[in-house]
C-alpha cells in the first residue's frame, strides 16, 4: 500500500504509542483526589507543559478538547456568543471562503440560529485571503464585527495564509482573530505567541498522534463562553473528563513532529516536487492548484486537477492500484459536489470536480513517489474514457 492522505489523518508514531499504552496501564480519573487520580492529573499538566513549549504559548492558554472539529466550534461559537453578550451589535462574523467545514458550518449554523451576519472573505486564484481584503470587510463596520477565522494552512490546496499580519489587522480594529493550524503544526514552524492569534486549533492525530484529542489555543484574558457544561474542567471552557493517555501520546507526538521539522520539511519538499513533476510530464495538461511550491505552500501536498476526469473515479482507480490519496470532491448526502475551496479560487465546477490531493507524512518515501508515476497516466486515461461517456470531455 502507497499511503498519501496524511492531511486526513497520519499514521500513529511509535512515541506515541508508547505513551499512550503507558498512561493507560494506569487507570485514574485526572479529577479524582485519590492517588490514581493524581498520577492521572501529572500526566495531563505535563503533557500540557510539553504541547505548550512545542506550541509557543503558556500552559495555561491550552485548552484541551477532542479535536479539531471540536477546538473549530469551540472557538467560532464561543467567541460569536461571548461577544455577542458584551455587545449586543457584534454579529458579523468573518471567515475565508476556503476554510474547512469545522468553520464554515459552525458560522452559517450561527446565521441560520442565531441572528449572525456572516461573511466569506474571498481569495485570489492561490487560495489566499489579501491583507486588503480583511481590512476592508472590517472597516465597513469594525463595531458589528464578533469574530475572524482564517486558517493557517488549507486542508486542501496547503496554500499558507499570512497568519500574523490578518491577526495584526483584527487587532487595530478591536476583533479577536482565529486560526485553524491543524493542517499548519508539524509542517510549518508554529508558534501561538508569535502568531499573535487570539485563539489556535491544533488536532493530534495530524501530526501523529491519536484520534480524538485537540486543543484550542486561548490567549489569557479572552473571554469565551463554553460549547459543554458539566464538571468545570479546562477554565470552565470545555467541561468533561480528561484523556489522559491521549494527552501524553499528543504531546509525543507534537514533541517529535516539532524536534524533526526543519529536516522532515525539506524531504518532504523535495518528494512533493518530484511527484509534481512526475504527475506533469506524464499528463501534461494537469493542473497543479494552490501556491506555487515554495514558502507559500505546505511541504507535503499536491494538489491537482485532471481536465475530463471526475475525481471519484480517478480515486478509485488509484485505490484498485494500492494507493490511497484523496479526492477534492465532498460528498453531501449521496451528492458529489465539486470542492467550495477550487470553486472559491476562481476553478470551473467541471476542473473541480477532477481533482486529487495527494499529501505527505513522516511514513512517506520515493517509493510511494515511484508508485505514483507509474500509475497516473493509464488511470487518468480509463478515467477519461469514462468522462467521455458521461459527456464530460469529448472522447
Amino acid at each position: 500500500m502507497n499511503y498519501l492522505d496524511h492531511a486526513a489523518t497520519t499514521p500513529m508514531r511509535p512515541e506515541a504509542l508508547a505513551a499512550y499504552t503507558a498512561a493507560h496501564a494506569a487507570p485514574g480519573n485526572p479529577s479524582s483526589l485519590h492517588a490514581g487520580g493524581r498520577r492521572a492529573r501529572r500526566v495531563v499538566e505535563e503533557a500540557r507543559e510539553s504541547l505548550a513549549a512545542d506550541l509557543g504559548c503558556r500552559p495555561s492558554e491550552l485548552i484541551f478538547t477532542g479535536g479539531g472539529t471540536e477546538s473549530d466550534n469551540l472557538a467560532v461559537k464561543g467567541l460569536y456568543w461571548a461577544r455577542r453578550a458584551a455587545d449586543p451589535r457584534r454579529r458579523r462574523v468573518l471567515v475565508s471562503a476556503v476554510e474547512h467545514h469545522a468553520v464554515l458550518d459552525p458560522a452559517h449554523w450561527l446565521g441560520q440560529a442565531q441572528g449572525a451576519v456572516v461573511e466569506l472573505l474571498p481569495v485570489d486564484s492561490h487560495g489566499l485571503v489579501r491583507q486588503e481584503t480583511l481590512a476592508e470587510a472590517l472597516a465597513a463596520g469594525p463595531d458589528e464585527v464578533a469574530v475572524v477565522s482564517v486558517m493557517w494552512a488549507n486542508n486542501e490546496v496547503g496554500t499558507l495564509q499570512p497568519v500574523r499580519e490578518l491577526a495584526e489587522i483584527c487587532h487595530a480594529h478591536g476583533v479577536p482573530f482565529h486560526t485553524d493550524a491543524v493542517q499548519a503544526l508539524g509542517q510549518v514552524p508554529v508558534s501561538f505567541a508569535d502568531s499573535g492569534a487570539d485563539a489556535l486549533t491544533v488536532t493530534a492525530h495530524k501530526v501523529g498522534g491519536p484520534v480524538g484529542i485537540g486543543a484550542l489555543l486561548l490567549r489569557r484574558g479572552l473571554t469565551i463562553a463554553p460549547l459543554t457544561h458539566g464538571g468545570g474542567q479546562e477554565r470552565d471552557v470545555r467541561s468533561g473528563t480528561l484523556d489522559a493517555a491521549g494527552a501524553a501520546a499528543f504531546a509525543a507526538a507534537a514533541s517529535a513532529a516539532v524536534r524533526d521539522l526543519p529536516a522532515e520539511a525539506e524531504r518532504l519538499a523535495a518528494l512533493r516536487d518530484e511527484l509534481v513533476r512526475e504527475i506533469q510530464t506524464r499528463v501534461p495538461t494537469a493542473v497543479l492548484n494552490g501556491a506555487p511550491p515554495g514558502p507559500g505552500r505546505l511541504p507535503g501536498n499536491a494538489h491537482l486537477s485532471f481536465p475530463g476526469c471526475e475525481g471519484d473515479s480517478l480515486l478509485m482507480l488509484l485505490d484498485a492500484r494500492g494507493i490511497e490519496c484523496s479526492t477534492g470532491s465532498a460528498c453531501t448526502s449521496g451528492v458529489a459536489r465539486p470542492s467550495h475551496v477550487l470553486l472559491a479560487m476562481g476553478a470551473s465546477e467541471q476542473l473541480a470536480r477532477g481533482s486529487l490531493r495527494f499529501s505527505l507524512g513522516h511514513t512517506s518515501t520515493a517509493d510511494d513517489v515511484a508508485a505514483v508515476a507509474e500509475a497516473i497516466a493509464p488511470v487518468v486515461e480509463r478515467a477519461r474514457r469514462a468522462g467521455a461517456l458521461c459527456g464530460l470531455t469529448q472522447p
